[in-house]
């Protein structure tokens, strides 16, 4: 079986964590092997880059130039070769969050990210230039009013520097993500995330069978 590349999106208190491992179990069911794994992480170099991107003051440039690091390191030592291998891979977050979070919600430069984005999922070293760029077979965006995510996560838990950012900034980072679903929609899944969480998954389960990745 050929490999398969799906992540979840969504600003913070979306709910995506309540149905990543529910979908990596339908997936198990059916005899796939499942990698979970999350952005920024899923190596020890990328998770001791996500706390310093989590929890440090830097500016706009530094934490994608981080988040991007991480990035590479964990398609080299993670992604690629589970893919390679023929599993699925299911990731929560991958580069849209860095456009969405970098790009809208702290209004860096689209265009550089364009070209990062380019240099980390494509055909970095030079020699393999005519690559493709590595990206999900599917995105299941968890799609939710910034507003409704600031009731769910009031007093869930020690927030991190962007779970503490005001309400203005989730809403940026929500049409960062509308922009890249405008920019790939054949990719990306809408999830309506203002329901309840049977609701969700029914969704998310339709989003799947869709593209034929579950009977």
């Amino acid at each position: 079986m050929s490999g398969l590349f799906i992540s979840f999106e969504g600003i913070d208190g979306a709910g995506k964590s309540t149905h990543i491992a529910a979908l990596a179990q339908a997936l198990e069911a059916q005899g796939r092997e499942v990698i979970l794994t999350r952005e920024p992480g899923g190596t020890p170099l990328a998770e001791a880059l996500r706390t310093m991107v989590l929890n440090d003051a830097m500016d706009a440039l530094t934490e994608s130039l981080l988040v991007f690091a991480a990035r590479r390191d964990h398609i080299v030592r993670v992604i690629a070769p589970a893919l390679a291998q023929g599993k699925v891979v299911v990731c929560d977050r991958f580069t849209d969050a860095t456009f969405a979070y970098q790009g809208a919600g702290r209004e860096f430069a689209w265009d550089v990210l364009k070209t990062l984005e380019a240099w980390v999922q494509g055909g970095a070293p030079a020699s393999d230039a005519a690559k493709p760029m590595l990206q999900p077979d599917l995105t299941l965006w968890f799609d939710l009013p910034a507003s409704v995510a600031a009731q769910r996560l009031a007093g869930a838990r020690v927030p991190d520097k962007f779970e503490s950012q005001p309400g203005a900034f989730f809403e940026k980072v929500s049409a960062g993500y509308a922009r890249r679903h405008d920019e790939d929609p054949a990719r990306f899944a809408r999830i309506d995330a203002n329901q309840n969480p049977e609701a969700v998954w029914q969704s998310v389960l339709h989003a799947v069978r869709s593209k034929g990745l579950l009977p």
